[in-house]
């Protein structure tokens, strides 16, 4: 098979969706690497190291989209690069579709077999490539929240830790997932009051036994949110419902009232954000004020720390990625249920329910497609 890695367009997204290692397996087992010039050097990856694993190095993006059967992404395509996508091409990549009626749209009109990171799904519910990441959204956030607390950054002046007879910063975690969990050990270890709120009693189980009197493990309800968000320095929306758009839990109102410079981070902007006020930012300019209230939106915050994201990531890839070559599309999801439900568009065909939902559009079961 041919498979291809162009170069991302998003913002400052500095990932690459294959490694040399990877590309050295896939060539190892016969099949045709194409890398887009400068795809890794974000990464911290040459090109030359790339030829040395195999790969051939294409001058344009249009030259790797067109000569691949299968390509490789980190994010979604953008509008620059509708045009590439054609009928019978496989796409496996970040899409997080519920919130991008537009891409949505584009994928079954191309007639693109578009196969996403995030509802690649284990029987126990584990989203195996959607993991890493969380992992370094949730441990980014209390980072980037503390820096948007900053007096010079327009935030409320209030150091993480705290001092001897100061007491530290307030931060509410909403969601306890993975994010949410990373989140929460980050905060504590840079001395906050932390808050972790959810709606499964096991994951406030999990979080009290590791961290103790620490953290605050509370139920989640509305009342509670309102309670801890008001009474917050910083507040991490960490909710996720899996292929589907994230809940609006934080509206303008509670807002309005919060404490001025205080800073809402909404790590589930890519599923539509958890908070009312929550738009899409980017890392050029990742902030924007909402009442007297500071929003960190960058809807790929795992690009900042580019060099530990890919490897994370392409650890987490390179199965079904090989998979996928070795068998084809549909022989891999044949043989692995969990890949099967990462298969959102075929042949113009939704086979998402959860994105179908969002966006009013009708579904066919992923057994249907494969026949």
């Amino acid at each position: 098979m041919r498979i291809g890695v162009p170069r991302e367009l998003k913002d400052h997204e500095d990932r690459v969706a294959l490694t040399p290692a990877g590309a050295e397996e896939l060539v190892r087992r016969g099949h045709t690497v194409l890398v887009e010039a400068g795809a890794g050097v974000g990464s911290r990856i040459a090109d030359a190291d790339y030829r040395a694993a195999g790969a051939r190095i294409e001058g344009t993006a249009e030259a790797v989209w067109a000569g691949a059967e299968l390509v490789l992404k980190v994010k979604e395509p953008l509008p620059q690069e509708y045009a590439l996508l054609r009928p019978g091409a496989v796409l496996f990549t970040y899409l997080h579709l519920a919130a991008d009626r537009g891409l949505t749209r584009e994928l079954l009109d191309r007639e693109v077999t578009a196969v996403a990171y995030e509802t690649v799904q284990l029987p126990d519910g584990t989203l195996p490539l959607l993991l890493p990441m969380s992992e370094i959204a949730g441990r980014l956030a209390p980072q980037v929240g503390a820096h948007a607390l900053l007096r010079p950054e327009g935030g409320r002046g209030v150091l993480m830790g705290g001092v001897g007879g100061v007491a530290g910063a307030r931060v509410v975690v909403i969601g306890g997932g993975v994010s949410g969990q990373h989140a929460t050990d980050v905060a504590i270890g840079m001395g906050a009051e932390v808050t972790l709120l959810d709606t499964d009693l096991q994951k406030l189980r999990t979080v009290y036994a590791r961290h103790g009197s620490r953290v605050r493990a509370l139920a989640s309800t509305g009342m509670a949110i309102r309670e801890a968000v008001l009474d917050a320095d910083l507040v991490i929306g960490a909710v996720l419902v899996p292929g589907a758009r994230a809940p609006e839990l934080v509206d303008n109102d509670v807002v309005a009232q919060m404490r001025p410079g205080s800073v809402l981070v909404d790590i589930a902007v890519d599923q539509g954000g958890c908070f009312a006020d929550t738009r899409p930012t980017t890392h050029a300019d990742p902030t924007y004020r909402v009442h007297g209230s500071t929003f960190y939106c960058v809807g790929n915050m795992p690009a900042a720390v580019a060099t530990t994201s890919t490897y994370a990531l392409t650890n987490a890839t390179l199965r079904y990625v090989l998979a996928l070559a070795d068998q084809g599309w549909s022989g891999a999801l044949r043989a692995d249920a969990a890949l099967a439900r990462g298969l959102n568009t075929h042949e113009g065909r939704l086979c998402n329910a959860a994105v179908g939902a969002a966006h009013g559009l009708p579904t066919v079961p992923v057994e249907e497609v494969l026949g």
